[in-house]
């Protein structure tokens, strides 16, 4: 089944030259089946490449899916146009009284500011509150999750040694809960961040439940029992080239970054890298679709 998007969105060619189902609004209406309504609060600096990695993530699965972009009020890109942002995007106010399906929380590059210290923390407290009454699951995504786990649980962040940056093997550590369903024993993930939260803190919390983690990572993905909430410190969207892109960026920039670990192959920061996730992301995105979002999701959404 397809995923539906806005027809201008940029992310529509690049999704269309992959061979992935997309179908704009005009079509998706004359077809006799609710879509899932999913809304996406977009915090990463370049929306343009999330939103392409998020939809290809979401377009995985049998059911129609419609996606709204949510941006904050209280905090002014600086990596996407307005005009963008206001064609595509939507606020807060705007979509309060509405509930959705399902929602994405992506992470953001503020991760080394306290969480009080975000200009726009105020504005994602409340958005954070409210998924609580209007949407069905919500996935938190890298700082997203660790927002997520401090705001709803008092979960604190650890600032690490230094970055951690590369590909990483983790372990599944119950293949009976449907998140992980079709996994592997192992699996690979990209991570790209400086700080991390521990297990000692999350086992203090017996509705939270750790699905995968790796020795040297950390944890990749926790979720409460009842499925409306899921953290995922890492980030299986990523395209193959995403941590590249990060990695000659800082380097241009005189950072002296570290090249990604098991990222290229003969750890050539040159070569082009090895893709080896994209399986565990997709089964990961359809089974939330499938699991915790369509099987449990009221059939009629109902506006406060």
């Amino acid at each position: 089944m397809p995923i539906k998007i806005q027809k201008d969105l940029p992310a529509r060619a690049v999704l269309e030259s992959e061979n992935i189902f997309v179908m704009d609004e005009a079509r998706a209406l004359s077809q006799d089946i609710r879509p899932l309504e999913i809304l996406i609060l977009n915090l990463m600096p370049i929306k343009e490449d999330t939103e392409t990695q998020l939809l290809r993530a979401l377009s995985n699965t049998p059911l129609q899916i419609d996606c709204t972009f949510l941006m904050l009020s209280t905090h002014v890109s600086k990596n996407t146009s307005a005009s963008h942002l206001n064609k595509f995007y939507v606020t807060f106010q705007e979509i309060r009284k509405r509930r959705f399906d399902g929602m994405i929380i992506t992470g953001a590059p503020v991760e080394m500011l306290e969480y009080e210290e975000v200009n726009y923390w105020p504005e994602l407290t409340q958005i954070m509150e409210w998924t609580k009454t209007h949407v069905t699951s919500t996935m938190h995504i890298c700082w997203g999750a660790q927002a997520g786990l401090y705001y709803h649980y008092g979960i604190p962040k650890y600032k690490r040694e230094k970055k951690l940056s590369g590909i990483y093997q983790h372990r599944v550590l119950d293949r009976k809960v449907p998140l992980v369903r079709s996994w592997d024993d192992l699996v690979m993930a990209p991570h790209s961040r400086y700080t991390e939260v521990c297990r000692k803190d999350v086992e203090a919390h017996g509705e939270l439940q750790i699905l995968a983690e790796s020795p040297e990572a950390g944890i990749l993905l926790i979720m409460k029992r009842d499925g409306s909430q899921i953290f995922v410190q890492g980030h299986p969207e990523y395209d193959r080239m995403t941590l590249n892109n990060e990695y000659h960026r800082d380097l241009a920039k005189g950072l002296n970054p570290e090249v990604p670990c098991n990222y290229y192959e003969n750890n050539d920061p040159f070569s082009t890298p090895v893709l080896c996730w994209r399986n565990m992301a997709n089964t990961l995105y359809s089974n939330w679709l499938n699991f915790y979002v369509y099987q449990v999701t009221p059939y009629l959404l109902e506006s406060e």
